[in-house]
């Protein structure tokens, strides 16, 4: 996969880069030095919002882009998923013609029953069993699906006066790709991966989010997860 000009790194893509989610990892993302192309189904909006990550980190040779969702993906080996369930479908219809065989979609969708106008501390249940399960589904073959980031807040990502001290539950098949994955989500300052096992572990940490979501509107905070007692482990 091509980096981008100024580093030797690969670029990730973010699809939904301009939501609160996505423009948190972004931010996080390119603090830590990885280059980050920004997906939208506008390129004013992908631009607005790379321009922004850039004038929050104080740098304007920070290596942030924004583009449009195929044109981000294409030639990228992580691709972030992070629109509202209700997007979910229609954004990775979008993108089958630009996903290709050797990329990894990390899906970051939560079936909420937001998306149906109910309740945000609910779910909605999904015919393939969880919303990474449809993701798999929708793909193009080789395109390999890793389930993460349904635990941590948009609102704790985006403050960089403080890391994160949580944990992130990556559910996936593919054992070299989970592998992948959580090198690059613990590049992140404050962030430790568990592995949660297979992609049908999926339907059980996207219920972590209603969870959470309740929890933090009775707390009145962003609290996170954080797994006890287990070993160090190196990915």
């Amino acid at each position: 996969m091509e980096a981008q000009s100024g580093s030797t790194e690969n670029p990730v893509a973010i699809v939904g880069g301009t939501g609160a989610l996505g423009s948190a990892l972004a931010l996080r993302l390119t603090r830590a030095g990885v280059p980050v192309r920004i997906g939208s189904r506008k390129v004013e909006s992908a631009g607005e919002a790379a321009g922004k990550v850039r004038r929050r980190l104080e740098d304007e040779q920070a290596p942030v882009s924004g583009h449009l969702n195929d044109d981000a993906v294409r030639g990228c080996e992580i691709v972030f998923l992070t629109v509202p369930f209700r997007a979910q479908s229609e954004n990775l219809n979008n993108l089958r013609g630009a996903l290709a065989d050797g990329q990894i979609l990390v899906d970051a969708t939560v079936p909420l029953a937001a998306a149906i106008s109910g309740k945000a501390t609910r779910t909605i249940g999904v015919w393939q069993g969880s919303a990474a399960q449809q993701a798999a589904e929708m793909v193009p073959d080789g395109v390999s699906v890793v389930s993460a980031l349904h635990s941590v807040s948009a609102v704790t990502l985006d403050d960089l006066d403080r890391d994160p001290d949580e944990d992130v539950l990556i559910c996936g098949d593919d054992k070299i790709a989970k592998a992948k994955v959580a090198r690059l989500i613990e590049k992140i300052n404050g962030l430790r991966v568990v592995d949660g096992g297979p992609l049908e572990a999926a339907r059980i940490a996207e219920q972590i989010t209603a969870l959470l979501i309740g929890v933090n509107i009775r707390y009145k905070t962003h609290a996170g997860i954080r797994f006890m007692g287990l070993p160090e482990r190196e990915w």
